[in-house]
């Protein structure tokens, strides 16, 4: 895809996402959407691959002396596990009441967003499972980072991270965690995710439990 080239919206970067990803034949795939802004892009790959489609819910935790910067993460899309980077912990001064603290408080707003967009619905087992992660976009990617390591935590066969756009420095990192990385645009001199949407609104909560409901329901 082009440099300059914007995609209209989510669904349009999920559709063209899609269309690479089903040629890829990634066998049973679980399509798991990164709440809120990746849910729009999952249900696009999920109608086009035929997929199940679930929550990966990740929250950040944040160094004492500045929560933009992530030392850790707590994910999951069944039961969250805390996934700390012992180097930036160590280097951040956190102590350990301090990341149990945090953690509490994270795995708090996690069960929120999971009652609100779940609801009674239980979550689809992973374990040997070939999950694809997606989300609108990634710029640092150290949050998803733990969550793609808290993922390897439930056993699954294979996860393949599925972005329409993100840096080249931060997606070698990812590459770590993940089988396969697809990314439609890797600019050098990437700003932020929003430059490179036409329309990129904030997703509300409600659609997301539409669009979770959607996918539940199949193809009508």
């Amino acid at each position: 895809m082009p440099d300059g080239q914007q995609f209209e919206d989510r669904p349009d970067a999920g559709r063209k996402l899609a269309a690479v990803l089903a040629g890829e034949r990634i066998g049973q795939p679980v399509v798991l959407a990164v709440p809120r802004g990746g849910v729009p892009v999952a249900a696009e790959i999920a109608a086009v691959l035929g997929a199940e489609m679930d929550l990966l819910f990740v929250r950040k935790i944040g160094a004492p002396s500045n929560p933009e910067v992530a030392i850790g993460a707590i994910a999951g899309s069944g039961e969250p596990q805390v996934v700390l980077n012992e180097e930036l912990v160590g280097l951040s001064g956190a102590t350990v009441a301090y990341v149990d603290a945090e953690a509490a408080r994270q795995r708090t707003e996690i069960d929120r967003q999971r009652r609100r967009y779940r609801g009674d619905r239980v979550e689809i087992p992973l374990e040997g499972r070939n999950v694809i992660v997606v989300d609108d976009g990634v710029a640092t990617g150290a949050t998803l980072a733990a969550a793609l390591k808290a993922l390897r935590l439930q056993e699954v066969a294979s996860i393949t991270l599925a972005v329409p756009v993100g840096p080249p420095e931060t997606l070698r990192l990812l590459a770590r965690s993940a089988d396969r990385i697809v990314c439609l645009r890797q600019p050098a001199g990437f700003r932020a995710v929003s430059c490179h949407y036409r329309d990129f609104p904030q997703v509300s909560d409600q659609e997301v439990i539409d669009l979770m409901a959607r996918a539940v329901a199949g193809p009508s």
